[in-house]
């Protein structure tokens, strides 16, 4: 049974909708790159998906297997989250607070899997530093290690390259391949770039083409082919030393 199935799904606000025509299923260990330009409905997507805003119309049908609380999430930095005052290591523990319950403290298997998400991001430089006083590269880091540190079997990520250094864009594509593949975590991730979300989708992923509705649902063999993805594709090719494998810039890891 899929994780997911969408039938004519629709979401929006005030009773408007600013996304409809979906219709696509996420089966368990899947990888789905969301794209499409700015203002597409992108993040409407994840946010409806994960329950915080009603469907306007259509079907969203879950698995039962699929629990909020083994599900992480990653969305674009706020303002709100630049000025959180609280330590590194208790910004990515807060991954597992819907695992609590009504116990009234966090489990050695809670703190246990924080020191790991931590460790994956490299961040055991910056565990007890303060969240705000972070670079925005690191903050990025923190708040993948607190969805990564929520997830069991599902990660839904927005832009989460964004304000990341190419180089280690390309270590954090890694981690990724390397938690959808031996952790089977299914991960659905949005990206403004479409070689590294072409990338990343490679043999086995898929590609969601979005412009206020569903473009494309497809291998991302079939979407190069594709007329949206043609079109998409049209823009200019990255310089050389862009982009993973390209020439170090400021490394943002440190």
């Amino acid at each position: 049974m899929s994780l997911l199935f969408c039938e004519n799904l629709s979401f929006g606000y005030d009773g408007t909708a600013v996304l409809r025509d979906l219709n696509f299923s996420v089966e368990t260990g899947e990888r789905i790159c969301v794209v499409g330009e700015n203002g597409s409905g992108k993040s409407t997507l994840l946010k409806g998906l994960l329950g915080l805003m009603p469907p306007l119309g259509g079907i969203l049908r879950k698995s039962p297997e699929l629990k909020t609380r083994e599900t992480g999430y990653l969305p674009q930095e706020s303002a709100v989250q630049r000025d959180f005052p609280a330590a590194v290591f208790e910004v990515v523990l807060s991954g597992r607070q819907n695992r609590r319950g009504l116990r009234p403290f966090y489990t050695k298997k809670d703190k246990a899997a924080a020191l790991e998400a931590i460790s994956a991001l490299r961040l055991e430089n910056v565990r007890k530093s303060c969240f705000r006083e972070l670079s925005g590269g690191q903050r990025r880091r923190v708040l993948l290690a607190r969805a990564l540190c929520a997830a069991e079997k599902f990660l839904l990520l927005d832009e989460p390259a964004a304000g990341l250094d190419p180089i280690v864009q390309g270590e954090l594509y890694n981690l990724l391949d390397s938690v959808n593949t031996e952790r089977g975590i299914t991960i659905i991730m949005v990206s403004h770039d479409m070689r590294e979300a072409l990338e990343f989708a490679g043999v086995r992923g898929k590609v969601l083409h979005l412009a206020g509705k569903q473009l494309f649902f497809g291998s991302a063999g079939e979407y190069r082919e594709s007329e949206p993805g043609r079109q998409f594709l049209k823009t200019p090719e990255l310089p050389p030393g862009t982009g993973r494998g390209g020439s170090p810039r400021e490394e943002l890891w440190a």
